[in-house]
């Protein structure tokens, strides 16, 4: 003890305390952060959804979409927050025509619903399931109309949500498969989706059957339901035969199964684990997580390379590291490489090793006897330009349905000036002339799919010409 009182070895203490202190706070300072950029992912769905999160700081760069980037931005947030959606069961059947119309509005709609139950609707046969759903054909017992039911297996109320308020901003697009109904049992609460009934052909079947115009055209309407989604702020994120419901007679196209759909907002982050492994993008497959509406356009991609190639899938990977090793033995592996460090990402030793080196392999190595009719120098330059590494260089839904793949093969094309009303009218036109009830001089006119630009789209429709 010192003559002053104090006790040396008590001394050293107290900034040891301090120094202790400010440790603990920086720990919990990093420990917070470390939080908050941490990706939560749900364990909802295959390709489980995503919880959107803050873009972490591992890039150096953060990629955006080169369209429709601020769409949800510039919106409300009623239009994009799917959880604070309430729900009410019950039949929506003839108001989703006129409801949107009515209002006018550019946010969709959010219908007034009667209490309901599934008594309304009848059970014809099963026509497919999937992990979250089982699928049937099915008949609303009131009306005598045919209707596909959607019955949604036990899954976080989060993911219905979703799937609904997206069927509702897109109601009324083109292409896009209609909700007609939303109803529930009363007693289980199982909910059920009702929509409209397509008489779809198995892509196995139909595909091969397809001439050069029919891939054409179904590619061209199926980019008109995804420029019209992507334009509503919307990533379908599951894009593959399975949900292009096709019926050949009348030549109708739906897009369908938004289970998988997200809404798309400018830096942030989006589980990868989204899409069916033949038709995943390589940005989901090297886990880069701030992708956008181009994931759709490499899985078209996909779709029109087993389309005219005849070869579906395409790509066939055993598994993930699989997919991207049958990506890079055909795009190569400089791309790759260069694909990688544009983004700053590195591919797991292990998946590095599996994909190893590869040159680019020509499209036409894949051309033969029983494709060649299919496959023309505007296809071959369609498909380079959407089955492309990096994203930001695939073409936009907007930008394929310009390209001469799909403009060039008109036999006519009439001015921007010709009346719409020929657009509305071809079919009763036709039923008209066949009936000979048109002059001689208008039943010389026939129907030809022509370009017409309405609203700022090149959009395809039914038009009489010369």
């Amino acid at each position: 003890m010192k003559k002053d009182g104090r006790n040396p070895a008590v001394a050293p203490l107290f900034p040891r305390f301090l120094l202790l202190c400010a440790l603990i706070a920086l720990r919990a300072t990093v420990a917070h952060d470390s939080i908050q950029r941490t990706t939560i992912l749900s364990n909802n769905e295959e390709t489980d959804t995503v919880d959107i999160v803050e873009i972490s700081n591992r890039r150096g760069s953060m990629s955006k979409a080169r369209v429709y980037t601020d769409v949800n931005v510039l919106r409300p947030k009623e239009y994009w927050d799917y959880e604070s959606l309430t729900v009410q069961w019950g039949n929506v059947a003839n108001r989703l025509e006129w409801y949107p119309k009515l209002l006018g509005s550019a946010y969709g709609w959010d219908p007034f619903l009667w209490p309901g139950d599934q008594d309304d609707y009848e059970v014809v046969r099963k026509v497919g399931r999937g992990k979250y759903s089982e699928v049937f054909e099915g008949i609303n017992v009131n009306s005598n109309e045919r209707c596909v039911i959607k019955i949604l297996k036990p899954v976080k109320k989060k993911k219905i949500k979703r799937e609904i308020k997206i069927l509702q901003n897109l109601c009324g697009g083109p292409n896009v498969v209609k909700l007609l109904d939303i109803v529930r049992d009363q007693h289980s609460k199982t909910p059920s989706l009702i929509f409209e009934f397509v008489n779809s052909t198995d892509f196995k079947v139909l595909y091969p059957t397809l001439t050069d115009y029919d891939i054409r055209y179904y590619i061209y309407e199926l980019l008109k339901a995804l420029d019209y989604c992507h334009s509503q702020g919307i990533m379908h994120r599951d894009v593959k035969p399975h949900n292009v419901m096709i019926d050949h007679e009348l030549r109708k196209l739906r897009l369908i199964d938004w289970g998988l759909a997200e809404f798309y907002h400018p830096g942030k982050e989006y589980n990868v684990r989204v899409a069916s492994r033949y038709f995943k993008g390589p940005e989901l497959l090297v886990d880069l997580q701030d992708y956008d509406y181009s994931l759709d356009m490499w899985s078209l991609g996909c779709m029109f390379a087993g389309m005219i190639f005849r070869k579906e899938p395409f790509f066939y990977g055993h598994d993930n590291h699989d997919q991207l090793v049958k990506i890079a033995k055909v795009l190569g592996t400089d791309e790759l490489n260069a694909y990688l460090n544009k983004y700053h990402l590195e591919l797991d030793p292990q998946l590095d090793a599996l994909v190893g080196r590869h040159s680019r392999k020509p499209w036409s190595k894949f051309i033969n006897s029983d494709n060649q009719h299919l496959v023309s120098p505007e296809a071959l330059d369609f498909l380079d330009k959407l089955l492309r590494y990096d994203h930001q260089d695939r073409l936009t839904a907007r930008e394929a349905m310009v390209i001469p793949f799909l403009a060039c093969q008109l036999d006519y094309i009439w001015s921007l000036s010709v009346d719409r009303r020929y657009a509305h009218n071809a079919i009763q036109v036709r039923a008209a002339e066949s009936s000979r009830m048109l002059p001689k001089w208008l039943a010389k006119w026939r129907l030809l799919r022509v370009c017409l630009w309405a609203g700022g789209h090149c959009i395809w429709d039914n038009v009489l010409c010369l």
